[in-house]
Formats: C-alpha cells, structure tokens, sequence
C-alpha cells in the first residue's frame, strides 16, 4: 500500500519518466479562490534534478492559474498514474517557483530539456519536493497510449517571439489568474537563451 520517501529515489525517477502525462495542482491562498488541476504531457517537457527538485516546462495557454498560485504561496502538488503496468499513484508535494524567461536560471534550466524547448515556452516551473509519496493505483484504469499531439508545438512554433508576446498578452487570465493574482509578467520577458 502506500508508502513516503525521503525524496525522489532512482525507481521512483524511472517511474516518472515512464510516464506519458503527469497532473499539477495548485490552489489560492484565499478559501473561496479557485483550486486548479492541469494534465501535462508533451514528451521531453519535465526533468528529475535530483532527489528533491525536478522542473517541467510551462508552455503558451489560455490560463497561467499555476504561475499565479506559486507566486502567491508557492504551494503546488504533482501527480503520475500508471495507465500501464502495476498499478501506482506518485505525488509530490512541495514548493514550485516560476522562472521566467528573463530569469538569470534561464539559460542553465532551459538546457536540461534538450529538444523539448520551444518557442511557446513561457516559464520553466521548479519544484522542490517537500513530501513524496504513493499509494496504490488499483481503481485506476488501464489506458493505451497513442502517440504525441503536435497542434500546440505546431500552432506556437509558427509564432514570431513577438507574437507569442502578443498571444500571451491577449489572453485574459495569463497576466491576471481568475481569481485576480498576477500570473506571467506582461510583457512577456524576452528569452535569455
């Protein structure tokens, strides 16, 4: 049944990698704030840094619900399942910092993602693991998976730096969360690296 770790260990790194999608929760200080749950999963887009840190790429969207959360307390969760083999559920828990593409960590982070950057990468999320743990997985479902989705890489690697800045700014909840929290500094910072 379910167990906590002192960290990330090397077979639970295996795991994560293993995996095809990942969620992330994050939630406002303020009680009556919206809590937030997104699936993650483009191939490439989240890096185990060591036993208590790893970091996934934050790309261009309608929301930056995350972003404006960490800002405001820091407070974030990921989760894996396994949709294949035995059955698991990993989360950890810990404390997310946005970088932004003008961040001096930029250029450093953004080279752990080898082929996966892209020019609708807005912000790298660093977690550091404060609680890690499992639990068994049995209700959850055997899935098949397919392939990768292009759309997004395609639709955001069409854009000029200038238009993805235009996009973000566009979008009612990237600079302000729906809770009214800043999200991603607008103008979007230009890239370091």
């Amino acid at each position: 049944m379910g167990k906590v770790y002192e960290g990330i260990t090397p077979r639970l790194r295996e795991f994560i990698e293993e995996q095809k999608v990942f969620f992330v929760a994050s939630a406002p200080l303020d009680g009556d704030g919206h809590v937030n749950l997104s699936p993650k999963g483009r191939d490439g887009t989240l890096v185990v840094l060591g036993e208590h840190s790893l970091a996934y790429l934050d790309f261009g969207g309608s929301h930056a619900e995350t972003i404006a959360h960490l800002r405001e307390n820091g407070r974030v969760t990921l989760m894996w399942c396994a949709f294949t083999g035995p059955p698991k559920v990993l989360r950890v828990h810990g404390r997310g910092t946005p970088v932004f593409r003008d961040d001096p960590r930029w250029p450093e982070l953004i080279g752990e993602f080898e082929n996966a950057d892209g020019p609708g990468a807005r912000a790298i999320i660093l977690v550091e693991a404060v609680l890690v743990s499992d639990s068994c997985g049995f209700a959850v479902p055997y899935m098949d998976y397919r392939e990768e989705r292009t759309q997004h890489a395609g639709y955001f690697g069409r854009k000029s730096e200038d238009e993805f800045a235009e996009y973000c700014a566009g979008k009612p909840h990237n600079g302000t969360s729906i809770d009214g929290l800043p999200g991603l500094p607008l103008p979007l910072p230009r890239r370091t690296a």
